[in-house]
């Protein structure tokens, strides 16, 4: 096949989901999330001599008392003389079991926009709250926001256990709090873990500090988490990318369809609809650049042969004919607002979704959400910086689009000013008509 096409080799969904892992650290300031992640990186061997050599230099020379390991991750100069972090530092590391892509994300409530990028394409989050201080106001808006992402994975992770003697009555006084919040909102699976990211109790392994716990280490429950059963396989989704048409003597007639699969199951043989033409054919060829396989799943990226030459572009989608997404111009949506000026009805932006992109007016504000209450404001006449609100949206084009609780990809999208070409807001499809 042509060069070109970036892919992912041929697995079955449920090899995929022993291969990679991504997740995201969520919460307050100083709750410890780059201390974790430096604490994964240190005792899982993934990090070089040299790295750790320029932390242990860097620690001495601010005069800290240790080696400090958030420094792994704090990479701005801003963010190490401050001891925050500010933007989302993305770091890899792997164990015999799994590979993981973290997303080490902001606590500062004026980087929530940073922190909501970081956990929209994870399986699984990790909100910290520090054992002293419980659950602060930004522990419950991470909780919210990874709620309404819907990251079907979340690790509460009980941090400082040292600074409060291990106290096993301190651990289920939060692990109480905050699954009576968690009760409002939608988590389909919640673990709680009692930990020390400075120390590297309950990290890699259980921690003889804290006896009364019987739950397994933070990074053997990463390993074991079962992520193949959230993809959805049922709704074939393949928003088109790229039209590859090389022109060649080698390949004089080939025009392929690359893009990354959205949802569903594709083979060669299946009856596939295009829209928004409405057109039918069948899959001739599905090839990576390892070459053809026999079927592709999200989040595998593909080129895609059909057998008949149909008027295919990019921000098309292919789908099946009896199973189609809403071709929808009406757009009923969650939005997290992401912009100092706020949203206001009347407001035109541009819209971002799958590969597809149009300009939107935003018809009505329906209500904020207060993070803490979850109470709704239907008074709200706009969304300030950080807000959470329900939106109505009349696009410019149809968009093809699922609700964003079925399918993830297809329900979201993002809000982009047109002045600045800055994202100023994270959409959730609700509804759509």
């Amino acid at each position: 096949m042509p060069t070109g096409v970036h892919s992912v080799t041929s697995t079955t969904p449920t090899e995929a989901d022993a291969g990679l892992l991504r997740f995201a650290t969520a919460g307050s300031v100083d709750d410890g999330k780059s201390t974790l992640i430096g604490r994964l990186l240190f005792d899982s061997k993934s990090i070089f001599n040299d790295q750790l050599e320029s932390v242990e230099r860097t620690s001495k020379q601010r005069g800290d008392e240790y080696t400090d390991l958030a420094l792994l991750t704090d990479g701005l100069r801003a963010e190490r003389e401050q001891g925050i972090t500010i933007d989302v530092a993305y770091r890899y590391f792997a164990t015999p079991r799994r590979k993981f892509i973290i997303a080490d994300t902001p606590g500062h409530i004026q980087y929530t926009r940073n922190m909501v990028t970081g956990a929209s394409t994870a399986d699984l989050a990790i909100v910290l709250v520090d054992a002293r201080k419980g659950l602060v106001e930004q522990s419950r808006r991470h909780a919210f926001i990874v709620s309404l992402l819907r990251v079907p994975h979340l690790v509460l992770a009980v941090n400082k256990m040292d600074l409060v003697d291990w106290s096993q009555e301190a651990f289920e006084k939060i692990q109480r709090d905050f699954t009576a919040f968690a009760t409002k909102l939608d988590i389909p699976d919640l673990t709680t873990v009692p930990i020390s990211a400075l120390h590297g109790d309950n990290i890699v392994s259980r921690s003889g500090n804290m006896p009364w716990y019987e739950g397994s280490s933070l990074l053997h429950h990463l390993e074991n988490v079962h992520i193949a059963s959230d993809r959805n396989l049922v709704d074939v989704r393949f928003p088109v990318q790229y039209v590859i048409r090389p022109k060649s003597l080698q390949y004089p007639d080939y025009r392929g369809y690359a893009g990354q699969v959205a949802g569903g199951i594709l083979k060669p043989g299946d009856e596939v609809m295009a829209l928004p033409s409405g057109l039918t054919t069948r899959i001739a060829a599905i090839e990576t650049a390892d070459g053809p396989v026999e079927e592709a799943f999200a989040p595998m990226s593909v080129t895609i042969r059909l057998e008949d030459e149909i008027d295919i572009s990019r921000g098309d989608m292919i789908c099946r004919p009896h199973n189609q997404p809403y071709v929808a111009q009406d757009i009923d949506a969650m939005v997290c607002w992401m912009a100092d000026t706020p949203l206001s009805p009347g407001q035109k932006l541009a819209i971002k979704h799958t590969t597809r992109s149009a300009r939107t007016l935003v018809k009505d504000i329906q209500y904020r959400l207060d993070v803490n209450t979850l109470h709704r404001d239907e008074d709200a006449g706009q969304l300030g910086l950080n807000d959470v609100g329900r939106v109505r949206l009349r696009t410019t084009a149809p968009l093809l689009a699922d609700e964003y609780r079925r399918n993830r990809i297809t329900g979201g999208f993002i809000l982009i000013d047109e002045a600045t070409h800055r994202t100023v807001g994270a959409g959730m499809i609700t509804s759509a008509s």
